[in-house]
């Protein structure tokens, strides 16, 4: 018997989202892991909670992985730069400016978290 389809919206009850988000939090970076691990690939996680408290997991060294996802769509927006150059878009592109501002903000932050989080999930 298989378990009962819940309806994805917000949680209103402060304290069963924190219990939910803890719970989905930890499923998250063990499928992660597994993924890693299974798949042999670099996984880079970022949460922040609604508090806006940093939760991470990297399946190798944090830093290395964004610098390679950075320096990845810095190569991509070069490509494709001149089209981007002359459009005129009110919303942000993937891989823009303010994206490549809060990752390098968000990696001043990872040193330390990134101690806290592996030696709760280091294998």
């Amino acid at each position: 018997m298989g378990r009962k389809k819940i309806q994805i919206t917000r949680i209103m009850d402060e304290r069963n989202r924190q219990v939910t988000f803890t719970k989905r939090k930890f499923g998250l970076m063990k499928k992660a892991y597994e993924l890693s691990v299974l798949c042999d690939c670099e996984i880079a996680l970022i949460i922040f909670n609604s508090t806006n408290k940093l939760f991470q997991y990297a399946s190798t060294d944090m830093d290395k992985v964004l610098l390679k996802y950075t320096e990845y769509n810095e190569s991509l927006s070069s490509q494709r730069e001149p089209v981007m150059q002359h459009s005129h878009w009110s919303s942000e592109k993937p891989g823009g400016l303010h994206t490549q501002t809060c990752m390098y903000s968000c990696n001043l932050s990872f040193s330390l978290a990134h101690i806290h989080l592996h030696s709760h999930y280091s294998c």
